[in-house]
């Protein structure tokens, strides 16, 4: 038991600062034990009080030993000894008279029940099911570690963290993020995220099928970050610094301090990376039989500083408010070079040309964040809770396109974009909820989001010695989207069953204008999103779990803004402003078996999507213009299962699958979209722990070939690998990642129709970082990644 108790004390760790006064200073000295095993407790907290008025005089922490030394100035004073686990004793002294009251050696009993709850959940990390979500409770194997927020996320079943710090729930990237069941400054940035540690993080909820609670928007589910309640004083604290191949270099700076009433926290960092791309792209018109091939290397490299700052203030043990926000600048540099050829019936060169990019733009970014919390005292779990959050971005780009003859060329030979972009959000929450009883909730809330965009984007051309605008391609596009949402909720569970049924009502109000030509497209409509959750606990290491969740996917900026960057303009990517928003009907009966070694999850689903959107391609004179489009339904029928198996305390194994068949039917101007595949995704990762505190893990991850409504995309296989070492008991971490190992994650797509043939192929490549962590204080070491959003 001596080793759980140490592992407790270390979480349990305060760092004290002891409060001086002028006089003569008394010291206290002892010994504590606990009182069941007469073991030694180290990292227990002794606090000393002023008898007369009980002000805090001055506290310190037992060495490993159990031993502790304190001096104060005061005759009357009282002890107090805290430990996680332990129950709270408290010691009245009068230093006045004999020295040897001086001496204090105290026995501290166990408390059993929260004793017994932490070794449940700290010893090991473990999956339980809830009504309307899968709990991962973070357990010491990870939470020791020092390992950081995304970290524990590509732990978690269903969850992946790529190379760029962006995360999916079963392969898709239209998860939402929240902290503490609410948006985050600190959820909307892998950079911040690096900065919650695992031994913070309690436990993380996955919820493939969101109840109505949650805002409808989406349809991949939503991961939920629970932080520990612990409450600890001092100054905690983190340094990291990464370099890479290509070039990734960045320094962070966590820290920490909190007191009784305060919890302040803050981040800077600093860096620049580079994020080459290698393209390639076929447009071949099948009714001249002409092609246009180009293929080259595209860069962005960026040079960003961002700084986080926030603060809890505990108004009383039932209110707290926390204002947070942070800033973030990039300077951005886009420098590519294409090269274009251009072939006949015979597949013989007509022309040829390099086309260059120079490109620049600065990105400011700045969110903030406003909590109230109130905890009522009557019943556990009853409180109010209510957010406000505001989100910039920006963007002022310039760019320099110019075309250099290779042979026979003829086109403008020099161009120019600018674009003026900026992007406000605004997010207000209101959320109620009150346990009846102990077995029966009801929750109700509201929401009210706003969003205001603008893209003044303009295109010139070099005619002659003079620049002349573009009309066909200049435009400014504003766009304005409010959405009031209002929901409740009520749910029922015992020990073995539980049943949860909820409605949420939304309006959304949705503006396009189209400035120089004023084109609008104004909606407005309002949805209703019925929920339904079951649960049932069939014995200690088997439970099911079923779904209904009704969800909607709003178009963004991108998918509706026509105007593009002409990078390559062959290849034209842009938005439709007559877009409609695609409704998804989920369904879900999940499992999961848990013992000793094994914990095995499985998942049978259906999807059934109206107003599908795809995008498809247009070609004119071997010029490709794709844009989004609704086109018709789409039905998909699927298993998931994931796993994970531990062979020892040393080596373990996580396994994903996912297949699925979907059925589409639509069309579009006169073409038939009906088709039916398949598509079948999978990852494997090993983790060994290796002698002298290295750790290494090897992920592998495979995705099938699928159709598409005009053609196919690839299948892919890639590997990645990493290995750590820890030093000084995890304040200090070494580690060592390479993603994509065999430069294998290549992304090809094909679209194959009776009067063209388009082919694209983009490979990012193999990425080496190698990493140096410190944690000072209370704080073990962590990651900074220095990613991008």
């Amino acid at each position: 038991m001596s080793k759980l108790y140490s592992t407790l004390g270390i979480l349990g760790f305060v760092v004290c600062f002891s409060i001086s006064a002028f006089g003569q200073q008394m010291p206290i000295m002892g010994k504590i034990t606990a009182a069941n095993s007469n073991t030694p407790l180290g990292f227990v907290t002794v606090m000393t009080y002023d008898a007369t008025d009980s002000s805090r005089i001055a506290c310190t922490t037992s060495q490993e030993n159990g031993t502790f030394s304190i001096e104060v100035e005061k005759p009357d004073i009282y002890l107090s000894f805290s430990f996680m686990g332990f129950k709270t004793q408290y010691k009245l002294i009068n230093l006045s008279g004999n020295s040897d009251t001086r001496v204090v050696n105290i026995a501290l009993e166990a408390n059993e029940a929260s004793l017994d709850g932490i070794v449940v959940r700290a010893e090991k990390s473990s999956t339980e099911f809830k009504l309307d979500k899968r709990i991962f409770n973070v357990g010491k194997d990870l939470s020791s570690t020092g390992a950081s927020a995304l970290e524990v996320l590509n732990n978690v079943p269903s969850v992946n963290v790529n190379i760029e710090g962006e995360i999916s729930l079963r392969g898709s990237t239209g998860v939402q993020v929240l902290i503490n069941g609410k948006p985050s400054v600190l959820a909307g940035d892998g950079n911040a995220l690096g900065s919650i540690t695992a031994e913070m993080i309690d436990k993380i909820e996955v919820i493939t099928n969101p109840s109505a609670k949650y805002d409808a928007e989406g349809t991949s589910g939503i991961i939920n970050i629970v932080i520990k309640k612990e409450e600890r004083e001092g100054l905690n604290g983190s340094v990291s610094l990464n370099t890479g191949i290509p070039d990734k270099h960045s320094f962070g700076l966590s820290m920490n301090r909190r007191t009784s009433k305060f919890n302040l926290f803050s981040q800077a960092g600093v860096g620049y990376r580079q994020l080459p791309r290698e393209r390639e792209n076929i447009n071949r018109d099948l009714t001249s039989n002409t092609s246009v091939i180009s293929s080259g290397v595209e860069y962005r490299n960026e040079f960003f500083y961002n700084f986080n700052l926030g603060a809890d203030y505990y108004i009383n043990d039932s209110n707290v408010i926390t204002l947070s926000g942070s800033f973030a600048y990039e300077i951005e540099e886009q420098p590519s070079e294409t090269k274009f050829d251009r072939l006949d019936e015979n597949n013989e060169l007509i022309s040829s040309w390099n086309r260059i990019e120079v490109t620049s733009a600065d990105n400011p970014k700045w969110n903030y964040e406003l909590n109230y919390k109130k905890d009522f005292k009557d019943k556990k779990d009853h409180n109010l809770l209510f957010s406000a959050i505001g989100k910039f971005f920006g963007k002022d780009q310039n760019s320099n396109f110019s075309n250099e003859e290779i042979e026979k060329f003829s086109g403008v030979q020099e161009q120019q974009t600018a674009t003026k972009f900026d992007e406000m959000r605004y997010t207000f929450n209101l959320d109620y909820i009150n346990p009846i009883s102990e077995k029966i909730t009801l929750e109700l809330g509201s929401q009210f989001v706003s969003m205001d965009v603008g893209n003044d984007f303009s295109v010139s051309n070099l005619i002659g010695n003079e620049w002349e605008i573009d009309d066909r391609q200049t435009n400014n596009f504003e766009f304005i989207q409010n959405v009031l949402g209002v929901y409740t909720t009520g749910a029922y569970e015992d020990d073995k069953w539980g049943l949860k049924l909820g409605l949420r009502v939304e309006n959304t109000e949705l503006n396009t204008l189209l400035q120089n030509t004023n084109e609008r497209n104004n909606q407005n409509y309002l949805n209703f999103f019925p929920t339904v959750h079951s649960s049932y606990k069939l014995t200690d290491y088997f439970s099911v779990q079923a779904g209904y969740s009704r969800r909607i996917f709003r178009p963004r900026m991108r998918d509706l803004n026509p105007f593009f960057n002409i990078r390559n303009d062959f290849a034209i990517r842009q938005g439709n402003p007559n877009l409609l928003p695609e409704f998804t009907d989920s369904y879900e009966v999940s499992s999961i078996f848990t013992n000793k070694k094994l914990s095995l999850n499985t998942s049978l689903y259906v999807k059934y999507t109206t107003n599908k959107i795809d995008r498809v391609a247009i070609v004119e004179e071997n010029v490709s213009r794709t844009a989004p489009y609704n086109i018709g339904t789409s039905q998909s029928t699927g298993i998931e299962i994931n796993g994970k198996y531990s062979f020892s305390n040393r080596v373990s194994f996580n396994g994903d699958f996912n297949y699925s068949i979907f059925e589409r039917v639509g069309s579009f101007e006169g073409t038939d979209f009906d088709f039916t595949a398949a598509i079948w995704t999978s990852k494997i990762t090993g983790k060994v722990k290796l002698p002298f505190d290295f750790d290494i893990e090897s992920t592998g991850q495979f995705r099938s070939k699928v159709q598409t409504v005009q053609g196919i995309q690839s299948g892919m296989v890639f590997a990645n690998i990493g290995v750590r070492k820890k030093m000084m008991n995890g304040r200090t971490i070494l580690s060592l990642s390479v993603r994509d190992i065999f430069a294998s994650r290549i992304n090809e797509t094909e679209a194959i129709q009776p009067e063209f043939y388009l082919y694209s192929r983009n490979l990012r490549g193999r990425f080496i970082t190698f990493g140096f962590s410190y944690g000072f204080g209370k704080g073990e070491a962590i990651e900074y990644t220095g990613r991008r959003r």
